[in-house]
């Protein structure tokens, strides 16, 4: 396995990586003919996961934001194998923060945050450039690949540039040691929890919807304020990240405040621009379990 994995990085992966971007994306466009036109990846699973989204939209309108999705879709594959090789400055050209000075505003008040977000436009791109984009020290937060090579890889590339990638398992034990430390926490809202019991359970895009409480339970236990940032695609290779406060207090929160706060920000950009959210992933394999 090791070493096929090996072969498959620097004989495929690599070569790939250090394409131009022009060469990049008409690779991109022959990907998409063949992974949606031909092989149909998960279509079943993402038209199902739209039209269950969006149950006022049209046969027709369901099936333009699944094109699109796609199209995006294989964009994200692409630029996140660039993600490999590309360069500082080349990154810091095609991720652009609007509003830097909302969340230094916190580092200059010595105090570390947590930013909520969700898999929309392109999240790998962002976790490369986001450490130079602001004064905190940047901490991603990960489920480990099955695969141990491929996920040495992806967290040394993630990380680069300056983001400390760190398993699910050991989160806790991460704040512990950085407590001292302005930090800047970056939780994902929107992956499907493992546990249908041990979660927030909200609607969410029309559907009975689990949704993760690591940004809630931590901004309460630590008192740190939460931001919730929206990655944009702004057009082919080029995003821009931005940021808005949500809750300055956690600790005089409500429970599930938190949580449906930043779920609802989430929701509103997803709306706005659907083709742009990751509708290949199983969101809804859970059912809300009685008295939840």
């Amino acid at each position: 396995m090791n070493i096929q994995s090996r072969l498959l990085y620097y004989c495929i992966i690599i070569p790939i990586s250090r394409l131009p971007f022009p060469f990049l994306y008409g690779l991109s466009s022959f990907v998409y003919l063949i992974l949606y036109k031909v092989i149909g990846y998960r279509k079943k699973v993402v038209i199902s996961n739209i039209q269950r989204s969006f149950p006022e939209k049209t046969a027709k309108e369901h099936q333009e934001i699944c094109d699109k999705f796609y199209s995006h879709f294989c964009d994200l594959i692409l630029e996140s194998i660039k993600t490999f090789t590309i360069s500082e400055k080349e990154v810091l050209k095609r991720v652009v923060c609007k509003n830097p000075e909302l969340i230094n505003k916190y580092f200059e008040e010595k105090r570390s945050v947590i930013i909520a977000g969700g898999h929309l436009s392109n999240w790998e791109i962002f976790a490369v450039a986001i450490d130079a984009l602001i004064k905190h020290k940047t901490i991603g937060i990960y489920k480990p690949l099955s695969n141990k090579y491929f996920d040495t890889k992806m967290r040394n590339t993630r990380s680069k540039y300056g983001l400390y990638m760190i398993s699910t398992k050991i989160v806790k034990q991460v704040y512990e040691e950085e407590k001292n430390n302005l930090t800047a926490t970056i939780f994902a809202i929107d992956q499907s929890p493992s546990n249908a019991n041990n979660c927030h359970w909200m609607t969410f895009l029309n559907q009975d919807t689990g949704v993760l409480f690591g940004t809630e339970k931590f901004a309460k236990e630590y008192n740190q304020p939460v931001l919730y940032g929206l990655i944009k695609k702004e057009k082919r290779g080029f995003y821009s990240f931005e940021f808005f406060e949500t809750v300055d207090k956690p600790i005089e929160t409500q429970p599930g405040e938190i949580t449906e706060m930043v779920t609802r920000m989430l929701e509103k950009d997803i709306i706005a621009t659907p083709q742009h959210w990751l509708w290949s992933h199983k969101r809804w394999k859970h059912k809300r379990p009685a008295g939840k």
